[in-house]
Parts: C-alpha cells; sequence; structure tokens
C-alpha cells in the first residue's frame, strides 16, 4: 500500500492551533483504517515572511506538485501588508497548481447551530463548485496615476470557455455522484449563478453550461442571478443541490453558506484539481487576536482533513470523519462553533478523537 504524502502549512493566527487538531484527527483515522501517510511541514506564513521577508519561491511550488495534498491553516498577519503572503501562498498554490475547483459543502448537521427560522438540517444540504483560478482575482489590472486625484484602478474579470467548461462539467460529475450515493430519492440539480443580465461577458457561463447540459440529461438544471442566490440562500436554502460560479461571486456565497450551516468555524474546503495534488483548508481566516488562546473552532480544519482524505481515495477514512463531526455537533455538546462557545480547542479536537471509533 502506497504512502500518501502531505504537505502541511500551519501557518498564521489559529492556524496552527486549528491544524493541529486535524492533524491528529488524520493520525488517529490512519490507526483505525489501516493506511499510511507522511507530513512535510513548511513555514510560509506572514510571521515568517516578517523574520526571513521570503515568499514562496519557484523551488516550493514544484515540490509541492510531488505531493498527494496540502493540508492549510490559515495566512495572514496584521503586521504584513494585506493579501502579499496570502497571494503568494493561497493563490500560489490555486494558480500555480491550476486547482480549478474550490468544493464548499454547505451542510446543517445541528438546528441549534443555524441562524434561519424553522430551517433544520433536511434544509440545509448543498455544495457550491466555485471556479477558482479566473475572474476578478486573476490578478489582471493595476493602477494609475496612484495617490493622486486622478487615481484609476482597473481590475480586469477573466473567463475562458475552458475555465468555465471544466467548472460546469464538474459540477455535473458530482451532482450526478452525490445522486447515486444517496439513493433514488435524491433528486440531483444543478444552479448556474451569475450575473449575465448586469455583465453580458458572462453569457459564457449561461452560453457554457447550456453546452454541458445537454450531456446530462439525468440532472435538472436551474439559473439564479448571484442576488437572488443569495436572496434564496436564506429564505429557501432547501432548493439548492449543487451551484456552480464564478469566482467571486463562490467566493460571496460561501460565506454566507458558512453562516447558515452554524457559522465560519465548521466550514472546510477543497482546492482540488481532481487526480492531482490538491489543497484542503478550513475557510476562516487566522484571527490574530484569538490566536494562542486555545479558543478557536478547529471543525472546519478536521473537516478539511476529510475532504483530503477523499481526495486520496481514504473514502471510509474521509466519511469516519464526517460522521464523526456530525455526531458531535448533532448531540448539542457544541453550542456555537465561534469563540464564545466555552470549549477549548484541544478539547474539541477530542471530543471528535472520541467518536471516531
Amino acid at each position: 500500500m502506497a504512502e500518501h504524502v502531505f504537505g502541511v502549512i500551519a501557518g498564521d493566527g489559529i492556524g496552527p492551533e486549528v491544524a493541529r487538531e486535524g492533524l491528529k484527527i488524520l493520525e488517529r483515522v490512519a490507526a483505525l483504517e489501516g493506511f499510511s501517510y507522511r507530513l512535510v511541514e513548511y513555514p510560509y506564513s506572514g510571521e515568517y515572511y516578517l523574520k526571513t521577508k521570503e515568499l514562496v519561491p519557484p523551488r516550493v511550488l514544484d515540490e509541492w506538485r510531488t505531493l498527494d495534498a496540502v493540508f492549510l491553516g490559515a495566512i495572514g498577519h496584521p503586521d504584513v501588508e494585506p493579501g502579499l503572503v496570502e497571494r503568494s501562498v493561497i493563490l500560489g498554490l490555486r494558480f500555480g497548481l491550476d486547482l480549478y475547483i474550490n468544493l464548499r459543502p454547505v451542510k446543517l448537521y445541528a438546528e441549534h447551530l443555524c441562524p434561519l427560522k424553522d430551517k433544520k438540517p433536511e434544509h440545509i444540504d448543498f455544495v457550491v463548485v466555485r471556479e477558482n483560478t479566473e475572474g476578478e482575482y486573476s490578478q489582471i489590472g493595476g493602477h494609475l496615476k496612484k495617490d493622486t486625484p486622478d487615481e484609476v484602478a482597473v481590475v480586469n474579470g477573466i473567463y475562458t470557455w475552458k475555465g468555465c467548461e471544466r467548472a460546469v462539467r464538474y459540477a455535473f460529475e458530482f451532482a450526478r455522484r452525490r445522486a447515486a450515493a444517496r439513493g433514488k430519492a435524491h433528486k440531483p440539480k444543478v444552479t448556474l449563478v451569475d450575473k449575465a443580465n448586469a455583465m453580458r461577458p458572462h453569457d459564457i457561463w449561461t452560453r457554457s453550461y447550456a453546452a454541458v447540459a445537454k450531456e446530462y440529461p439525468d440532472i435538472a438544471q436551474d439559473h439564479a442571478y448571484v442576488d437572488a442566490c443569495c436572496m434564496w440562500m436564506i429564505k429557501n436554502p432547501e432548493w439548492f443541490d449543487v451551484i456552480v460560479t464564478t469566482n467571486l461571486f463562490g467566493d460571496i456565497i460561501t460565506d454566507v453558506g458558512a453562516m447558515i450551516q452554524g457559522g465560519m468555524g465548521i466550514a472546510a474546503s477543497g482546492n482540488i484539481h481532481p487526480g492531482r495534488t490538491s489543497m484542503f483548508e478550513p475557510i476562516h481566516g487566522s484571527a490574530p487576536k484569538h490566536a494562542g488562546k486555545n479558543v478557536a473552532c478547529p471543525l472546519g480544519a478536521i473537516s478539511a482533513v476529510g475532504m483530503m482524505l477523499e481526495h486520496v481515495g481514504e473514502t471510509r477514512a474521509a466519511d469516519r470523519v464526517e460522521r464523526a463531526v456530525g455526531a458531535l455537533l448533532a448531540s448539542g455538546a457544541v453550542p456555537s462553533t465561534d469563540t464564545r462557545s466555552g470549549i477549548p480547542t484541544t478539547k474539541m479536537g477530542d471530543m471528535v478523537l472520541s467518536r471516531l471509533e
């Protein structure tokens, strides 16, 4: 049996604390399921940059390509230029490794965690497929006459047929697999979210969706403009099964999704290139004001470990992690998923650990 090799970037703020709990779960579930792995740790973070002035060099990006996956805690330091290290690490991984899918499950495990009136776990269980390498985050643009009264800032949103088509296809394939796993009662649907009425170049999304959808007659088709999508996620989240959307819109609506599923503390994501090295992380930031206090919720990081295991083919282990997190939340033992829960980071990791058996 081959040994998995995982890169670890603990990062800044609460990142090392939540990553530590995720790795604790990884160690135990590997023993339970009988697979082996090796960790390769990387120091890149805001704190490391302040000490060394070093960002991620190209040789490290090449090394990351040889790994099975990368596990990230959180990146961001208040004393470093906003976005500088994040672009080097997170966008370096996304663009450098062509991680063209950002996969975000939105699942409510316990009614008491949901801020929406009368919404229960059966109402909130969908997945967002976010295109991850194009759009406004392609870093094409800049400033003219900066710091003068005549300053101009330009940001270009770049969309390619290849980028749109492969994201849409991934969404339809994921919807089909999801339906197969859930049985005949589950009716798969893929909802395209764009803003093609006001931003006509988004028509490339509309057309690529239509072209791909013809190949999946077994899957229902749907469409929503992004403003309407946000509204329906609050009013009728049960309408959604799989959403596919742009990079920027996906970034926004997945934060909405995190809140309706119980908070940023339990939200995890995968940055994926199918069949290749991919990166997994909790979606929360580094929260420097909470660093070192042992108060951050590690469940997002633990769920990210579960997604990483799914990606490398350890499906039983991945399912075991998800069931453990779900059982803990459904038990009511976790009153909230933020720093007010009263449960130390390390203890919450132990609570998941006890449910892995």
